[in-house]
């Protein structure tokens, strides 16, 4: 990637939900080193500060919001104070997300034992945790007849993994939000707003650490199972989404809209 075709990243700015997140964290991170100014958004305004004082140290510019994703009234505040302090945005990246044990099917345990308020809340998050943040902000693009979303898919979207039942629905829910996004703001606002996705594969989380790891850091049967189906033989890091990221956040992907890109080590491509 050149890095003249980055330069133009310089001054913009973005807004990153769940910004205080492993995955999060590491977008501000990269879109810092190339002059963006990143807002972390994130439940508590403890977690969002640390995150920008870890883009400050290293040289970039960052600013600190608290909201609920699923609060629309906190989201618009969060609108309303990017305008009045930076006058546009640019870039929207949805990253809050997340599952929860009930909306899991154990090893020892069937769809009958499922919870539907634990699956409820994880439906709400990864979709309504999406589409409202998206519809929130896109209302500045369309004024701007600027701007890139960026929807944070999964591995699971595509291949529905077994046990994370509720994690996989709502993920290929956000790939078919994402095209139909993808349609409504460019046919009704021109061919200045995209609308993409990133679909991760495996990383280690907070959520997912102990599914796939052992107190002492090996494999569990499950982490294994994962890393035979990886072509690559690991894990993804954050810094593995920087390209993906830097590609569809600049002008080397203008004619881009509408499209998930997996970066998840072959995973996808694997079969048996």
């Amino acid at each position: 990637m050149k890095e003249n075709e980055l330069a133009e990243l310089n001054g913009k700015v973005a807004l990153i939900t769940g910004g205080a997140g492993v995955l999060g964290a590491g977008m501000a991170r990269i879109l810092g080193q190339y002059g963006v100014v990143v807002g972390i958004m994130d439940l508590t305004i403890e977690g969002a500060e640390a995150a920008v004082n870890i883009i400050k140290k290293d040289g970039g510019k960052a600013f600190a919001v608290k909201a609920n994703v699923l609060n629309k009234e906190e989201l618009e505040a969060v609108s309303n104070f990017i305008i009045d302090k930076h006058r546009r945005l640019d870039i929207l990246i949805n990253a809050a997300g997340g599952n929860m044990p009930g909306a899991t099917i154990g090893p020892d345990q069937a769809i009958y034992d499922m919870q539907l308020p634990h699956l409820q809340k994880v439906l709400d998050l990864n979709i309504i945790g999406t589409m409202l943040p998206s519809q929130v902000f896109s209302e500045i693009f369309s004024k701007q007849k600027s701007g890139i979303i960026i929807n944070i898919s999964s591995a699971s979207a595509q291949r529905p993994l077994s046990r994370v039942v509720g994690y996989s629905a709502s993920k290929a829910a956000i790939d078919n939000f994402t095209k139909w996004m993808a349609v409504e703001l460019a046919s009704k606002y021109g061919d200045g707003i995209r609308v993409n996705a990133i679909a991760p594969g495996f990383f280690i989380g907070e959520q997912n650490r102990a599914l796939l790891l052992t107190p002492e850091g090996n494999l569990t049967p499950r982490g294994e199972k994962i890393i035979e189906h990886t072509p690559m033989g690991r894990f993804g890091v954050p810094e593995d989404l920087d390209g993906a990221l830097l590609f569809l956040c600049s002008n080397m992907s203008t004619f881009v809209t509408g499209i998930v890109l997996h970066v998840d080590g072959g995973f996808g491509a694997t079969s048996i």
